[in-house]
This record gives structure tokens, sequence and C-alpha cells, in this order.
């Protein structure tokens, strides 16, 4: 297969590769020059493997031909005159209409979760949530069940990750209210988690023991309603995007997303830390082989050293299971055209747009005030990735797709197409269309397009996920279960 029966499309200047824009491997690259076996493949400036055979001008580059340049081992060093410079942004005074909570936090929404502490309640959670959405049929106001599966028979950090994960989630500006529910003999008792929320003041919470005498659900239902009574007093005020917190994420990549959907949404990134608002960027095992060029980003040393600790410790979460740290893409990152883990890494950590990195947090850790990029600890699976950021306070997720996903979780979480054709055949998934940018239009109108939407959803306005009730946890699990 070559290149004489596609358009085709050349990120950098640099590139010996360029993607082909339509045809029966749209996404997949194609040699702009005969490529030698030992040589690197370019693509966005940078090598994304090593070509394992001679490659003719025009010809197809891909798994049968590039293999990948990554090992476990790794030596940085801080660069930060190599970062590239952080566009200015013509955007100001931006706001949208929110929930400003009392700690000085800004909901989004203003529901009502339900957070088991255990996954063996699980079914009292739902069944709350279900009684809840159908008496009040409320569009402002909706019950969710966070349910997961586990909270006992956990040991050490494993135990520890998912009491804090659902701490978290107990302090998330989003809720209006949250109720607690405990089942009594899980290690994740009552008392331990009452005591890991620390001072409850300004919080609109409740608990329940489901072991306990008496009827549970009954006791369940009169402080859930007491619950919507008071978070019914809060209202929607005009509140500066610097209130903002969004998440960073892509599932299903394909060989467009380093071209659309993800620079578009680094553009959305640049915007919002230009105003004082947070971004935050997960899924450190998508970042092998880019990652150097976000420590070269980290404001300081220090942040530099956290970024590297970051990246090292999954690294070694890898050969601790005895796999490799390339084990990656997916089968369907591989079909949409993406050949080893730097191509999809190159293409992922655009999403991250050219600011400085402020900040490098651990899973399960909450971010603070912190306005520009941070980075959060976490692995790429969609489920657990988004969680993460939902937990760590973004109060919605910008989520990136070429393949498509119906998939959500608890704060609105807005997919972007990397192509047109997915948008149209699948509506009910895809928020917003980036494959325009292949038709033509200028990245920096659609990248205002995207932000207005945001701004939309911020007050109120529904994201797919949330019409059609793709709302879900999963929390990371790496330890023994008793």
């Amino acid at each position: 297969m070559n290149s004489t029966h596609h358009k085709l499309f050349q990120i950098h200047p640099l590139d010996n590769v360029a993607v082909a824009l339509d045809g029966p491997l749209q996404g997949h690259k194609f040699a702009l020059r005969p490529i030698c076996k030992g040589e690197n493949v370019i693509k966005y400036g940078m090598p994304i493997g090593i070509a394992t055979q001679d490659i003719p001008e025009g010809g197809h580059v891909h798994t049968h031909n590039l293999k990948t340049r990554l090992n476990e081992n790794g030596a940085y060093e801080y660069h930060p005159e190599q970062a590239p410079a952080c566009p200015s942004s013509t955007r100001q005074g931006d706001t949208f209409s929110g929930y400003l909570r009392p700690d000085g936090n800004a909901g989004i929404r203003n529901d009502i979760w339900i957070i088991p502490t255990v996954g063996c309640i699980n079914q009292l959670a739902r069944s709350l949530a279900f009684r809840f959405n159908r008496e009040f049929h409320d569009d402002t106001m909706q019950a969710l069940a966070l349910t997961h599966p586990y909270g006992c028979s956990q040991l050490g950090e494993d135990h520890e990750k998912t009491a804090q994960i659902l701490a978290d989630f107990c302090r998330h500006p989003n809720a209006g209210g949250v109720l607690v529910v405990a089942l009594g003999c899980e290690n994740n008792t009552l008392e331990s988690f009452r005591k890991r929320l620390g001072d409850l003041s300004g919080l609109n919470i409740r608990f329940l023991r489901a072991q306990d005498p008496g009827d549970e659900m009954q006791k369940a239902w009169t402080l859930i309603c007491e619950l919507r009574e008071h978070a019914l007093k809060q209202k929607r005020t005009n509140i500066p995007v610097s209130k903002l917190k969004v998440g960073l994420k892509c599932g299903g990549s394909d060989g467009f997303s380093g071209i659309t959907a993800n620079p578009l949404t680094g553009r959305f990134s640049d915007m919002l830390t230009a105003q004082g608002g947070t971004t935050v960027l997960t899924e450190v095992p998508e970042m092998f082989g880019a990652e150097t060029l976000l420590m070269n980003r980290c404001e300081n040393e220090n942040i530099f050293r956290k970024c590297v600790r970051m990246v090292q410790d999954f690294k070694d979460y890898f050969t601790r299971h005895g796999q490799t740290v390339y084990e990656n893409p997916s089968p369907g990152n591989k079909d949409g055209g993406i050949s080893t883990l730097e191509d999809k890494s190159l293409g992922c950590v655009q999403k991250g747009g050219l600011s400085r990195v402020v900040n490098v947090c651990d899973y399960a850790e909450r971010i603070q005030n912190s306005p520009g990029l941070n980075l959060l600890s976490g692995p790429g699976n969609d489920m657990v990735a988004a969680t993460a950021l939902a937990a760590a306070g973004c109060q919605l997720i910008l989520f990136t797709t070429g393949r498509g996903t119906p998939f959500g979780t608890v704060v609105p979480t807005l997919k972007i197409s990397t192509n047109t054709r997915l948008q149209q055949e699948k509506n009910t998934w895809i928020d917003f269309d980036a494959g325009k940018i292949l038709a033509g239009t200028p990245p920096e109108e659609l990248a205002d397009e995207l932000f207005d939407l945001v701004l939309r959803i911020c007050s109120g306005q529904k994201a797919k996920n949330e019409i059609y009730g793709y709302q879900e946890i999963a929390i990371f699990k790496n330890g023994v279960t008793l």
C-alpha cells in the first residue's frame, strides 16, 4: 500500500511521515521519503520508533515495519530553556453560572451523591438514587449512586487509596449534598471514614450504617430528603472561570487525535490557564516517550523532580508485574493508525497545551490552589483515569476520542471527536466535533467554540454522558484482596 491514493497531512516540517486524511487507511502514516532500516521515523518533529526494514517513499508505515525505541530505563535532565513559549489568549473576563460553596470552591452541578463505603451496599445506593430521580423529576438536581466493588478485604496502600478517593468525592463542589452509606462490618468503617473527612463544617452531608436496627431504606430516604431541602437553597451565581478545574483525558485515539482533538484541547487548556483557571492532565503510561516535553515545562526544578518520580514510579509498577512499559497502544489505536507508544504519547500530551506545569499530584490527591497545568498520577484506563480526575476536584472533563465511547464519570464528561464521521455516526456520544479542522476551520476559531460550549455546560447545559446516564466511577486496584 502506498500514498498515491491518499491526501496526506504533514504535521511538522521535520517529519519523514505524513498522515492520510482519506481513503481506506485514513489516520495511518505514509513515508514522505525513503526511510532506511534502523532509521528513526519522525512524526510531530520527534522520533516515534525505528524502521525495522527499508520503507520506500509513499510506503505505509505501521506496526509491520516500525518498532518502539522505549525501554524501562531513563535518565532525565531539566532543560526549561527548551520549553516553547505559551501563546497569549485574547479571551478575558469569562464567567459561568455556578454554585459558590462555603469552602470557596465552585460547583457546576447541585446533585445529591450517594457514596457507599463498601461494595456490599451498592444496591441500596442504586435503589435510593432511582427512587429520588423517579419521585422528584428535577432537571436541575439528580441523585447519583457512586458504586464500586471495594472498601473491604483490602490492605495497606490499596485500602488507603480506596478510602481517600471516596472521601475526595464527599468534598466535591458538584455535590449539593452527600449521603454516605456504610454496611457496618467493612474495613472502611464509618467511624474511620468520618475521621478521614475531618472538619465537616460547610458540608451538606449525612451518614447511615445499614446494619443498625430498623428499616435502612426508610432511614436513608429521610436523610436524602433532608439533603435535598438544604441543596435547594443553593442558587446559581456568576463566577469567574478562574474557579474552574478541568480534567484532560483521551480514549480510543486514532491517527487524527494528535492533529485535531488533542491540540484543540491544548488550546483550550492554555486559554483557561491564562485566565487563572486550572487544567489537569493524567494517564502517565501515555506520557512515556513524550515525558521530556512535560518535564521541560515544569515551573521549577522541584516540580521537575516530582514529575520524574511520577513517571519512574509508573515504570516501576509495570516492571514489578513483569510487564514492559511499551505494552501499548491498544488494538483500537492500531486500527486507527497509531503504531507505537511514542506515536500515541506525542499526540496525547498535546491536550496539555503549552502552559507551564505548576504541580504534580499523587493518585487520590485533591488539586489545591494550583492555577495552571497540573499533572495527576493515574493509569490510562478510561474509567479509572476519569474517576481520578473527578475525585481530584475537576468539575468537568474534556475527553477526546477517535474511536468513540459513550462513557462518562460523575462529572460532565464532554466527548470531543477527532473526525467528523464519528460525530455524525455517534451523535448521542459526541459533544463536539474537532474534525472540522481537517475541513479547514481555523483551530483558533474552533477553540473559541469549544470554550463557549464549556461555559454553557458549566452553567447547566447537560453533556451527552449526563443525558444518557453514563455516570460511573472506577477505583485503581493495586494490592492484595483478602
